[in-house]
């Protein structure tokens, strides 16, 4: 225990904040750099479709939904830090290996591997390197839920959950800046393995700085007491730092409303930022042709991240002035203010529409959408830590992470085959291409016309049909939790 009695408090729970908001802004770059590379860089080499980067951006989804459904307990059972360093160093591998796949495309075709089930050969290989990325990323957020629980009380938890979760934002704020450069001049490779690198850097910083706060010299004991202020047993919890209680059985998380109102906020609207995250690059470039390494593709997509980034953080403070000003409990202030996160991604509607006059108004609309999105998910993370004991946390939220997962994968292959099926295709010199490029190609006998949908052709229709989702989903998710758990209820194991 930390017996340092200086009257005031420190104030180190905000440099751990920070590592974890450092982690997960390298957890998104990891997860860019494919979104950033697919369009210009990738698919040009490979011949990709729309259809595979959709299959490999949706499986990615489900095995990190499945990963997380047991990395909550991983990081339960093997404590925080041993957890958080185990999981950074496996998605920074997997970061990593994506700039192999180019060579194991070739040895791999050398030796007669062809690819099967319609997947080709370099489909398959990104496959396995995305797979081993998501094992990895999907301990950050049930370990970075835990260490928030663990270093700030209550009504501090939504507003330091904003900050790391804005490192997603700010991951793919620089996201744009960098990592087309790195792939225009050094090759889409080295822009995998120099992200990649960052997460071994970061892995030096959490073994030098994180312990539990009753064990960390730099936290005092004012300190240690605010961040044990509205703990039932304080005491004990502070002279017994590694008993943090009961752990939880899936059978009895699944039995409890509780759960399944974070099983259906997370499922209904995840995929919606996973959505924008993976295919916003490629929206700019088919509906208005800048490249991702163009100076107005990375300024279109620098603005969209920066409003998400400030505009999430100022919402994210709309749950402690409930609290506070309002006096409502934890729960009922934080599910006011989620009602108010939902209406921002209905500015999405307007994006096909005003797309028409400026790619501005795309990138402005889906960037406070997306900021919707980013305070809303701050907000649900938080509801685990409000409804739950301490002990049960890693596990919630990776039960949580898996619903999201599974949203993401629905969404993602959804969007894959719908914007193939929606550009129409005809035939080529014998090969299927899109109904645009045949055109180009000068034209040859339709096998299938492009998709219509209110009044859009082709993809603008499909990309129509996705934002309807994306505006109206978190209204619904909204609603799903207030059935669940109209008031605030505790679970008590």
């Amino acid at each position: 225990m930390n017996n340092n009695n200086t009257d005031k408090a420190t104030s180190f729970r905000w440099i751990i904040c920070s590592l974890l908001f450092f982690a997960t802004t390298v957890n998104y770059l990891d997860r860019q750099v494919l979104s950033l590379t697919y369009k210009d860089f990738i698919a040009p080499v490979f011949g990709w479709s729309d259809n595979d980067y959709g299959t490999i951006t949706a499986v990615f989804s489900i095995i990190y939904a499945l990963c997380n459904l047991f990395a909550g307990k991983f990081i339960d059972k093997l404590g925080t830090k041993k957890g958080y360093l185990w999981a950074i160093f496996i998605w920074s591998l997997g970061a990593c290996l994506h700039a192999g796949c180019g060579v194991g495309t070739s040895a791999l075709k050398a030796v007669g591997f062809l690819g099967m089930m319609g997947i080709t050969t370099s489909v398959w290989l990104f496959l396995a390197c995305r797979a081993v990325l998501a094992l990895g990323e999907a301990g950050n957020f049930p370990a970075a839920i835990k260490v928030t629980a663990e270093y700030f009380p209550k009504k501090d938890r939504a507003f330091a959950t904003s900050i790391f979760n804005s490192g997603s934002s700010v991951g793919a704020l620089a996201a744009p800046l960098s990592i087309p450069l790195i792939a225009k001049y050094c090759g889409w490779e080295m822009s995998f393995i120099i992200i990649g690198a960052l997460g071994f850097i970061w892995m030096g910083f959490w073994m030098w700085l994180y312990k539990k706060p009753a064990e960390n010299p730099h936290v005092n004991a004012a300190e240690l007491a605010y961040i044990s202020a509205d703990d039932d047993a304080k005491q004990e919890e502070v002279a017994k730092a590694s008993d943090e209680g009961p752990k939880i059985s899936y059978t009895k998380a699944f039995s409890l409303r509780q759960t399944w109102a974070l099983v259906l906020g997370r499922f209904l609207t995840d995929g919606v930022w996973w959505f924008f995250l993976f295919w916003t690059p490629g929206y700019l470039s088919d509906q208005f042709g800048y490249t991702s390494d163009s100076g107005m593709g990375m300024a279109l997509i620098f603005t969209l991240y920066a409003i998400v980034t400030f505009v999430s953080i100022y919402l994210c403070k709309l749950p402690t002035y409930m609290v506070d000003k309002r006096g409502m409990n934890a729960y009922e202030g934080r599910m006011v203010a989620m009602f108010v996160f939902a209406c921002f991604p209905l500015l999405a509607l307007g994006a096909q529409p005003l797309g028409a006059m400026s790619a501005w108004f795309p990138a402005i609309l889906i960037g406070f959408a997306c900021a919707g999105h980013q305070a809303w998910s701050a907000n649900v993370y938080s509801v685990v830590g409000d409804m739950f004991p301490k002990s049960t946390i890693g596990t919630l939220t990776g039960i949580a992470q898996f619903a999201a997962g599974c949203g993401s994968f629905m969404v993602n292959k959804c969007a894959g085959a719908l914007f193939t099926y929606a550009a129409g295709t005809t035939m080529v010199d014998g090969k299927e291409v899109e109904m645009t490029k045949a055109l180009l190609a000068g034209g040859a006998q339709y096998a299938r016309p492009a998709m219509e949908f209110l009044g859009y052709t082709g993809k603008p229709a499909g990309y129509c049909i996705v934002f309807g989702y994306c505006a109206v989903a978190y209204i619904v998710g909204w609603t799903c939790m207030k059935l669940l758990v109209p008031k605030y209820k505790p679970v008590e194991l």
